[in-house]
């Protein structure tokens, strides 16, 4: 069965990549669709598996390198951690396949994008189920490069093409450290193999290394290198800027990489690293201090946004941000339980947004839409659900793994952890702020739009509804039945066994009333607030923004971070670049190899010509000194 889930979306991805045009074009949507529900059905009968009966189990596909003390398999982990795993990535993925039917339907190219689409959850299952750092490493440059082939989709764009490249190059510095820590691993336990690293763990601890003039405990220093990678790959603040521009791809992508799967690996990373994480203390405080920055940093620049599928990216920033400050402070089992119902309410919310820029023509600036909810009033009422998910309202998914991050954090009790509390209780009041921003604009007030009429505003079709549908159910339910399951205090132990390591157990003590009650009441506020400012009285905002241009301009342009690295990195690279090509490539290696050697052989043939002149005595001549210069060779030899 476990191998049905991971192969199947590659053997789609393989039909319709290389046979998709040699038929009509819906048997390649029909059959990665296809072929991604099962897996998707075989991932929740897995499931199931491990939840009722403890069910764990490593297939061997085959063997991949023996040599010395390396040796690696290609494998099928299943545990608790995998499974849940297994079951948000084609989940997730199966929806996204079937609402691509709806939204890539005027797209001549389909069959490759469906290809693309299950390469991309191929790798990403790749990831989940490995049981050495090895092959997570070989998913994780999967997920990577199907990254790059999905965003620079519309390879004709110029955006797209320049999205993908950054998204390329960003994710390579963090692999660059996440691999320096696999070489390390290596180094001091001659394996890379997960059981047989951390049952050696504990003999690291006190050993020291020396790595760029720097002191550090070994383990300190794997945890640091693997958590660079993590930061790479889940767009964590100074290795970011790929993810908001990735939304150049089309919205379906958005949804796939950017909400559910491939961001989340390196959250999955953290977590699948718990033994190791476990015996240092400043990876962690680094992690904690990381994702609570990134919270609150990614959510002040949502503020401002106009594009509304940015918006959505930067808050799927500050969410990440939220899960990795709840792995800094030991939380493991939470950070996972909001990863989970993180998948179903922002996966909804880009879906969602895809349906309202389809209803659009293509319209992605909110402040071009309003007052189309009578229109789309499915889209209208699932991107209510998401919108009151995503804010942690009462009772809905987001609340239930939201709120439980913020109050482990607290129960913490040492400065990083209150540190996170209160910031996560700061990035809760403006994540609601941003999200209703984006819905009061989008569906309420006046309709804005001069290029599309009113009247041609339509709902989205059947095929990208249901998907919606799904995702909001989840949204609405998957953290009240999941909740006991994954952040109970027995049950939660039961459930996760060995796949996730404690050193000690979290605290089961329970923050003051007041704690618990301050983010719902601050969330339940903002609706008020939100409606006043977006659409009773504008002349509130439209002052402040004019007597706090300098803020409001700081956020617009991103804290200047590209700006920054551009003059750091970018600029000097391309004046680097330009001197090896003009200087060192053109006027000397060029100049005195290939086009010194061909401008030399010209001159000599022209020189040459000059004896073709017809004479026969000049001919004669010529060989009679060619005559004279053998004879002379041979005489003196």
């Amino acid at each position: 069965m476990e191998y049905f889930i991971v192969f199947l979306p590659l053997l789609g991805a393989f039909i319709a990549g290389f046979f998709g045009n040699k038929f009509d074009q819906k048997y390649s949507q029909f059959m990665t669709s296809l072929f991604v529900n099962i897996s998707s059905i075989l991932s929740i009968i897995v499931f199931l598996k491990v939840l009722n009966y403890g069910y764990s189990n490593n297939l061997l596909i085959s063997s991949w390198i023996n040599s010395g003390t390396l040796n690696v398999n290609w494998s099928i982990k299943v545990d608790a951690l995998s499974s849940l795993m297994m079951v948000v990535v084609t989940l997730v993925s199966a929806l996204v396949h079937i609402y691509s039917i709806g939204y890539m339907s005027h797209d001549p190219h389909k069959p490759r994008f469906m290809s693309y689409l299950s390469l991309f959850t191929f790798a990403m299952l790749v990831l989940v189920t490995s049981d050495n750092f090895l092959q997570l490493f070989f998913g994780w440059e999967g997920v990577g490069l199907c990254s790059y082939f999905l965003i620079g989709f519309w390879f004709k764009k110029k955006a797209a093409n320049a999205a993908a490249i950054k998204a390329f190059v960003v994710n390579r510095v963090g692999d660059f450290g996440f691999a320096l820590g696999i070489f390390l691993i290596f180094y001091y336990f001659g394996t890379v193999n997960y059981d047989e690293v951390f049952n050696q763990i504990q003999t690291l601890d006190a050993k020291n290394v020396n790595f760029l003039g720097f002191e550090f405990k070994s383990i300190d220093l794997i945890c640091i290198l693997l958590f660079i990678g993590a930061m790479g790959k889940s767009a964590q603040i100074f290795l970011h800027t790929w993810l908001p521009d990735a939304m150049e791809g089309p919205t379906p992508v958005s949804a796939l990489i950017h909400a559910a799967t491939m961001v989340t690996a390196g959250v999955f990373l953290v977590v699948r690293c718990s033994p190791i994480y476990e015996y240092s203390e400043l990876a962690l405080n680094i992690i904690t201090v990381i994702g609570m920055s990134t919270a609150f940093f990614a959510a002040t620049i949502a503020l401002v946004q106009t594009d509304i599928k940015k918006i959505i990216a930067y808050s799927t920033c500050s969410q990440l941000g939220y899960m990795f400050f709840a792995t800094g402070v030991g939380a493991y089992n939470v950070a996972m339980f909001h990863l989970f119902t993180h998948a179903f309410f922002k996966a909804l919310l880009f879906l969602g947004a895809g349906s309202v820029i389809h209803s659009f023509k293509d319209e992605q600036d909110i402040e071009k839409m309003g007052g189309v909810y009578k229109k789309i009033p499915y889209t209208y009422t699932l991107m209510l659900v998401g919108t009151l998910a995503l804010t942690g309202f009462p009772f809905l998914s987001g609340f239930y793994s939201k709120d439980a991050i913020i109050e482990f954090a607290y129960l913490r009790g040492n400065v990083s952890g209150i540190y996170a509390a209160g910031i996560g209780i700061v990035t809760a009041m403006l994540t609601a702020i941003y999200s209703w921003r984006l819905f009061f604009k989008t569906f309420h007030g006046n309709y804005n739009n001069q290029e599309v009429k009113y009247e041609k505003i339509h709902e989205s079709p059947a095929v990208m509804i249901l998907p919606l549908i799904v995702l909001g159910l989840g949204s609405i339910f998957a953290g009240f039945f999941f909740k006991d399951l994954l952040i109970g205090n027995q049950s939660s132990v039961n459930f996760w066994g060995e796949s996730i390591k404690f050193l000690e157990p979290l605290s089961e003590d329970h923050p003051p009333l007041w704690f618990i009650l301050l983010t719902p009441t601050i969330v339940t506020l903002s609706i008020p607030i939100s409606y006043y400012l977006f659409l009773k009285d504008k002349s509130v905002l439209e002052n402040f923004t004019k007597t706090n241009y300098p803020l409001i301009n700081f956020l617009k342009r991103k804290w200047y971070f590209d700006e920054l690295y551009s003059y750091i990195f970018v600029e000097p690279c391309k004046k680097l670049g330009l001197f090896f090509w003009k200087k060192v490539d053109g006027l000397t290696i060029d100049r005195f190899g290939p086009d010194g050697i061909s401008n030399l052989i010209k001159g000599l043939s022209i020189k040459a010509v000059k004896f073709q002149n017809g004479f026969i005595y000049q001919y004669a001549f010529i060989m009679l000194i060619g005559f004279s210069l053998i004879l002379t060779y041979l005489i003196i030899k």
